[in-house]
C-alpha cells in the first residue's frame, strides 16, 4: 500500500484473529499457503519463504486447529516424495483474503488521502 500525501504514506497490516487474540490469518500464512500451492509441498514451501520446515508446519497446524479443518491434503513421502495441496478452504483464505487485502488499501488510502493531504503537503 501507499499512497502519499506529500511525502508522507500510509502503511497498515491486518490479521484474522480467533477470540483469543492468537492468528488465524494473516500475511505470513497467507505467504505460507501460496508458497505451498506453488510449489506443491510444505519443504518447497519452507526453503523458498527460508523458514525451517517446523516452523511452516507449526503455523499452518495452528491456524488448521483455530478453524478446526484441514488446510492442506498431504501425501505421505516415498520414492516419489511427498506432496501437499489446499484443500478447497486453503484455497478460498488465500483468494479470500488477498481481495480483503485490496478492498482496505484501497480504503485506507482513500481515507489517509482524503484526511490528511492537505494537512501533510509540502
Amino acid at each position: 500500500m501507499g499512497t502519499q500525501a506529500g511525502k508522507f504514506v500510509l502503511r497498515s497490516k491486518i490479521w484474522i484473529a480467533d477470540e483469543n487474540g492468537k492468528v488465524v490469518f494473516g500475511a505470513g500464512r497467507l505467504r505460507i499457503l501460496s508458497a505451498v500451492a506453488e510449489h506443491g509441498s510444505i519443504l518447497a514451501a519452507s526453503r523458498e519463504l527460508h523458514m525451517s520446515y517446523r516452523a511452516v508446519w507449526g503455523k499452518i497446524k495452528a491456524t488448521e486447529e483455530r478453524l478446526g479443518r484441514p488446510l492442506l491434503y498431504k501425501k505421505t513421502g516415498g520414492v516419489q516424495g511427498g506432496g501437499s495441496e489446499l484443500t478447497p478452504l486453503g484455497e478460498a483464505l488465500v483468494e479470500r483474503f488477498r481481495h480483503l487485502q485490496t478492498l482496505t488499501e484501497t480504503a485506507a488510502d482513500t481515507l489517509f488521502r482524503d484526511l490528511f493531504q492537505e494537512e501533510l503537503e509540502d
